[in-house]
C-alpha cells in the first residue's frame, strides 16, 4: 500500500484510523481514478474513528461526501447521525461498503424518512 502513488495524501489518516484504513484507500482510489471525481479532499469524522471523502462527479457541480466502512462493521443510527453532525449537516451522505474481495457499493442515506423517486 505504502508504493502506491494514493498513499501520500492518505498516510496519515491511514496512521491515525488504522480500523478503517483499507476501506478508505480502496474508496479513494475508485473515486479518483476509475470514477473520475475532481476536488477530492479528505475529511475526518472524528466522531466515528474515520475519514470522509468529499468531492465532485466528473461534469458536475454538486460536492458529495462519501463515507467508507467495510461490510463487517455494525452501524448504528446514532454513528449515521454522528456522520451528518461531523459532515456539517450535508442533504445526503453515500456510505462506500467495501467488501473483502474489493469490490464496492454505494448507498444514499439521507437523514430523516425520505419518499423514493418514482
Amino acid at each position: 500500500m505504502d508504493k502506491h502513488p494514493s498513499y501520500g495524501v492518505l498516510s496519515q489518516y491511514i496512521s491515525k484510523y488504522p480500523q478503517a484504513a483499507g476501506a478508505l484507500f480502496q474508496t479513494y482510489n475508485d473515486l479518483k481514478l476509475a470514477q473520475q471525481w475532481t476536488d477530492l479532499e479528505v475529511i475526518e469524522i472524528p466522531g466515528c474513528s474515520r475519514c470522509a471523502l468529499r468531492g465532485r462527479r466528473p461534469n458536475a457541480e454538486d460536492l458529495l461526501s462519501v463515507v467508507p466502512c467495510s461490510l463487517s462493521e455494525s452501524l448504528s443510527t446514532d454513528w449515521i447521525r454522528t456522520t451528518f453532525q461531523d459532515l456539517g449537516g450535508p442533504p445526503h451522505v453515500y456510505l462506500a461498503i467495501n467488501t473483502e474481495d474489493s469490490s464496492i457499493v454505494y448507498y444514499k442515506i439521507s437523514p430523516g424518512i425520505v419518499k423514493p423517486p418514482l
